[in-house]
């Protein structure tokens, strides 16, 4: 078979329908160099044990063929995945360009020694979009973790807040969103007057991929609703008593804009646990970094140790005690999912505690 025979194999549909779903050359070529032969496909959703795939001129449900069911090296397909399948089974997941991807749900204060198992979001994504509602929603120390998961999967985040007409001044906001997410874009939306969709929609382009996250009642359903121009997604109130929103969405699917692009709704993540250790806290607190570069000690822990900038900087009111916190906890969360996945639990355990026996004895001094 000739390598322009198997090209033709693989991928039956045009790729002018293909790139409807964000198929482009980078794809073609990584395709042709697995030497795979099937009939190309993106996976829009995922339901139990089936999935829903298309290749820009139709879609139909698939099965997992039992390699792909057996697979145990991570690969099995998310939503945003490319396939190859033919007219029951996805036989092989293409190698992806990215996948959004966290702890799974109750790992994050675990201790049990086990090694977190990665709970996969999404896959070739352009943008993350962190949803936050100007609501009970609104928490900068949520949004730096969201950051943080975001920087470590190598993904780009935009922050849009919801529900900016509950406010006269909803630009306060956004000033101290920017203010511990530097250079990335904060965008205010609006339901009632369809504030912020301009500024969205260059996300959505032809063949470009957005990805939604937050929490359960941020908006997003109804964020996904005007950018469409429709009601395309269910929405719910949020509870006046807790001020907590229900699951609305409970699948992750690829939405066809009328922009060109594709908009995946997500389930409310109610955990923000990291699976990766990455280097995301680097860019998610950039500020400190850029202060540590000044401390005495290369290592410096910005806990105790004298000539500590960070530590200056918070005494001076040029960087909140809370954010230093914020940084302190993540780092130790993913310190020690480092070491975890290096050393036994036991071992690990062990010298976490020396640690802290350690900061007690220096306080006391």
């Amino acid at each position: 078979m000739t390598e322009n025979t198997k090209s033709q194999t693989i991928i039956s549909s045009s790729p002018e329908k293909l790139s409807l779903l964000g198929w482009n050359e980078s794809f073609e070529s990584t395709a042709a160099a697995a030497d795979l032969n099937g009939r190309i496909a993106r996976v829009i959703s995922v339901q139990r044990n089936l999935f829903l795939v298309g290749d820009g001129q139709e879609e139909w449900l698939c099965a997992p063929s039992g390699r792909v069911l057996k697979s145990n090296n991570g690969d099995y397909p998310v939503t945003g995945d490319w396939v190859c399948a033919n007219e029951t089974v996805v036989t092989a997941v293409l190698p992806r360009s990215n996948i959004l991807s966290r702890a799974e749900a109750g790992s994050r204060y675990s201790r049990n020694g086990s090694i977190t198992r990665e709970q996969p979001i999404a896959a070739n994504i352009d943008t993350v979009l962190i949803v936050c509602g100007l609501d009970r929603d609104f928490n900068l120390r949520r949004l730096e973790r969201y950051l943080t998961l975001v920087y470590n999967c190598g993904l780009n985040p935009v922050i849009v807040l919801t529900k900016a007409d509950l406010h006269d001044d909803p630009e306060q906001y956004v000033m101290e969103v920017e203010s511990i997410a530097f250079g990335v874009p904060v965008i205010l939306s609006s339901m009632q007057d369809e504030r912020g969709r301009s500024e969205l929609e260059c996300y959505l382009g032809q063949g470009m991929t957005a990805a939604m996250i937050g929490s359960s009642g941020a908006g997003k359903s109804t964020l996904a609703n005007m950018l469409y121009g429709n009601d395309i997604q269910a929405t719910r109130t949020v509870s006046s008593s807790v001020g907590k929103g229900r699951h609305t969405t409970t699948t992750r699917e690829l939405i066809r804009m009328p922009q060109g692009g594709l908009l995946m709704d997500n389930p409310g993540i109610r955990e923000i646990a990291f699976h990766e250790d990455g280097h995301g806290i680097e860019n998610s607190f950039a500020d400190i970094q850029e202060l540590a570069e000044n401390c005495r000690f290369a290592d410096c822990s910005h806990g105790h140790e004298p000539g500590c900038a960070v530590l200056q900087a918070v005494e001076s009111g040029e960087l909140a005690p809370e954010r230093l916190e914020s940084y302190r906890k993540m780092k130790r969360e993913l310190d020690y999912l480092s070491m975890r996945r290096n050393k036994s639990a036991d071992r690990v355990e062990k010298e976490r505690w020396k640690d802290i026996t350690m900061l007690i004895r220096n306080m006391k001094k």
